[in-house]
């Protein structure tokens, strides 16, 4: 083969380094990813070599050389940065693409700045890390091209040609005046000109307005050597005319520049003549729109598209300080909408998201031009008042805000009337630090909420504890549940013929040490709103199955024990087998487990809920619809659930005189009975709401006229003294 490469075939001649088979290293000291990584890879025949931490990374580095190193950063020897800095400096050319599960987007910017060549967030789709690899072989090996061709210009035009136009990033050559003597066939599809119509332009033609300065330095390069330009980020105009372009922002493509300047060789040394500059532009549209993307998720709310919570401190701060410069007041309002959890249980999260998009369109319209909406998180919002004139500008927009609120909204054929609490506190009146004025503003809005709610309310100094109440609570009940504070109370269900106890219902209490004994009601809200309902949850089903297994050691008569379940509990991923291993570990048998749902609960999420309860039907877990009548009624959903009991919300109960009530829980029992299902009545208090109930030929009752709630011994000693439950016992009536 002649050693001339203008001679040398293309297809006969290689400038690549690489083998047939890329070989690859992938570090991370998790083997399942490790192995999963290498099936994947397996699919691209590529040469895999794995290490399992940091300190075999540099062994294997040490012995052979790879293509690309994939990289995770958090390895317990060895952590990846600085296996990182190893690569940097002893295979400065070998690409490490940055694997993490660290989403924000410092650690992006550091493993970049660290030499990184690409950086990508676990989990990942299979396709996208591949995808991210091949570019990444891809640009290496383009770029050990280029540097060939930068070396052998003037031997090989022919095979220069060959290789330029074949390459995925904009190459060109400039005169020295700057005009275009050489573009490569990648400028059509990048930015949408054929290279005849660049020939002869000035290359500032393409430019970015706003980078044109720094293009003269950079696009331009008259340096040559280490001293080029390198890697410089600038923005290239797209050509008006070309069609779908995939643009990142406007008509621009992001591109990173590497250019060198071009000498007279035939010159002495000591007078090279100019003659031009010749430049590489790398498209990384992609990659700063991923950037652009990753920033935005940081600082913005995804539903509403509004500032979050970091955002709105950052807006904070600025203001801030032009406020102490300008020595004018402003305020910090939080909002948070009235009732918005009965909103969202009764008609489902897709209705509540779109209700929110609502109430954030309608806060813009309320707010002036320089005043910040943020979304802090679920249905709270905070606003930002710069450059006040009095405490009536704050009361002015928040009587607007409430006024714009209060109109109905109608989202997928449902009215909807909500009202809106606000709290607010003034700068530097009440404080100058970021945070504090947060707090103060958001202790505000609940004393706003505690005193009526659809109203103002401006931070006063007093109004520390009510809100330091609640977080005390939370705090509690974290600690709750390893010192053993909960207990069980048991409320008979009682069969309305015999008076034989069919079941009991599990009530849950706190023996608070401060406080006492406290119903679900001074504590639940917290729960649920913190997530500990999911643990306590737990805890309540298994105490439940132990005991039941105590009254079947006992040779008690086998009943039925129900227990709430919470929003918290049967969206969690576990909810299923948390049940199950409750019920195996006692060895007891399904049917003895009631599982008591709200309707507007089960509507929540249809289809994911009745696949869970389907499979716990399926291994004899009754359930029963808690509260019926109050929520979501319909024939729809009692036909798609394995629904075992209704019970009727004491609502209806205690105003069973009136006509209108006798004649809906009378319907309500009717449908029961027509489909099947046990049907127990709550909240019955007296003689005759039970004879009525008997006389509807509802099945239980179940309330203060049989017995209050009652302890463990309490209810051992009635399933013991009375197994025939209240047949032949005196009531139990509450005092």
């Amino acid at each position: 083969m002649s050693d001339d490469p203008i001679a040398s075939s293309p297809q006969r001649s290689t400038v690549s380094a690489f083998p047939v088979r890329p070989r690859l290293l992938v570090v991370d000291d998790e083997p399942l990813i490790l192995e999963g990584l290498t099936r994947l890879l397996a699919t691209r025949d590529y040469d895999v070599v794995t290490a399992g931490g940091g300190c075999d990374a540099l062994i294997a580095i040490g012995k052979q050389q790879f293509d690309a190193i994939l990289l995770d950063l958090g390895m317990p020897d060895l952590n990846g940065n600085e296996v990182l800095r190893f690569v940097a400096d002893r295979s400065a050319d070998t690409p490490v693409i940055v694997v993490s599960g660290d989403s924000t987007i410092d650690a992006a910017i550091r493993a970049l700045r660290g030499g990184a060549a690409d950086f990508v967030r676990k989990p990942y789709e299979p396709e996208e890390l591949l995808r991210r690899i091949d570019n990444t072989l891809t640009r290496r090996r383009l770029e050990k091209e280029n540097n060939h061709i930068l070396q052998r210009l003037q031997q090989s035009e022919k095979w220069h040609r060959f290789l330029v136009n074949s390459s995925p990033d904009f190459i060109y050559t400039l005169d020295c005046e700057g005009r275009f003597t050489f573009v490569n066939d990648r400028v059509e599809s990048l930015l949408g000109y054929r290279s005849e119509e660049l020939l002869g332009q000035h290359y500032s033609l393409l430019i970015h307005e706003d980078d044109i300065a720094r293009a003269e330095h950079v696009f331009n390069e008259r340096r040559a050597g280490d001293r080029s330009a390198r890697n410089t980020e600038i923005r290239l105009k797209c050509n008006p005319g070309m069609r779908r372009p995939r643009l990142m922002n406007g008509r621009c493509k992001s591109v990173e520049l590497t250019a060198t300047g071009m000498y007279d060789e035939e010159a002495s040394p000591f007078d090279k003549r100019f003659i031009g500059s010749y430049g590489v532009a790398k498209d990384v549209t992609e990659r700063k729109q991923a950037e652009e993307t990753v920033h935005y998720q940081a600082y913005h709310d995804l539903l509403t598209g509004l500032p979050n919570r970091a955002l709105f401190r950052d807006h904070l701060g600025l203001m801030l300080a032009q406020a102490k410069r300008n020595q004018k007041p402003l305020a910090v309002l939080s909002l948070d909408l009235d009732h918005f959890k009965v909103i969202n249980d009764s008609l489902g999260h897709t209705i509540g998201d779109e209700l929110l998009l609502v109430v954030g369109a309608r806060l813009r319209q309320c707010l002036r031009e320089g005043d910040t909406l943020a979304r802090l998180g679920g249905d709270e919002f905070a606003v930002l008042l710069p450059t006040l004139v009095s405490r009536s500008d704050v009361e002015h927009i928040c009587r607007k805000i409430i006024q714009v609120l209060s109109k109905p909204v109608y989202v997928k054929g449902h009215e909807i009337y909500i009202s809106v609490s606000i709290g607010a506190c003034v700068a530097p009146e009440d404080g100058d630090m970021i945070d504090s004025l947060i707090r103060q503003a958001e202790i505000a809005m609940y004393q706003a909420k505690s005193q009526g709610r659809s109203r103002l309310q401006f931070w006063e100094s007093g109004m520390q504890a009510p809100y330091s109440e609640r977080m005390q609570v939370e705090a509690d009940l974290r600690r709750a549940l390893a010192r053993n504070e909960f207990v069980l109370f048991y409320q008979p269900q009682v069969d309305t013929i015999t008076g034989e106890v069919r079941g009991f219902e599990a009530l849950l209490r706190w023996w608070h040490p401060q406080r006492g004994l406290l119903t679900p009601a001074d504590f639940i809200p917290v729960a649920e709103e913190s997530g500990v309902i999911v643990p306590i949850g737990d805890w309540v089903l298994r105490q439940a199955s132990a005991q039941m297994a105590d009254w079947r050691k006992a040779g008690l008569p086998s009943v039925r024990l129900s227990v709430n379940i919470s929003a918290r509990q049967l969206e969690n991923p576990d909810f299923v087998d948390s049940v199950m291993r409750a019920i195996q570990v006692y060895s007891l048998d399904g049917h003895q487990l009631e599982l008591e749902i709200t309707e507007s609960l089960l509507m929540r999420d249809f289809e994911a809920n009745a696949i869970k309860l389907g499979r716990l039907s399926a291994s004899g877990i009754r359930l029963a619809i808690d509260d019926f009548g109050t929520g979501y009624s319909s024939f729809k959903y009692l036909s798609r659930f394995p629904i075992h009991t209704l019970k009727i919300d004491q609502s209806f109960v205690q105003d069973l005189d009136r006509d209108e009530n006798m004649s809906i829980v009378n319907a309500m029992i009717a449908m029961g009975r027509g489909m099947n299902l046990n049907v127990v009545a709550e909240g019955v208090e007296t003689e005759s709401q039970r004879a009525r109930l008997q006389q509807m030929q509802c099945h239980e009752v179940q309330g203060h006229f049989y017995s209050v709630a009652m302890s463990s011994h309490e209810a051992t000693t009635l399933l013991g003294r009375h197994a025939r439950g209240f047949a032949q016992a005196e009531h139990q009536v509450a005092g």
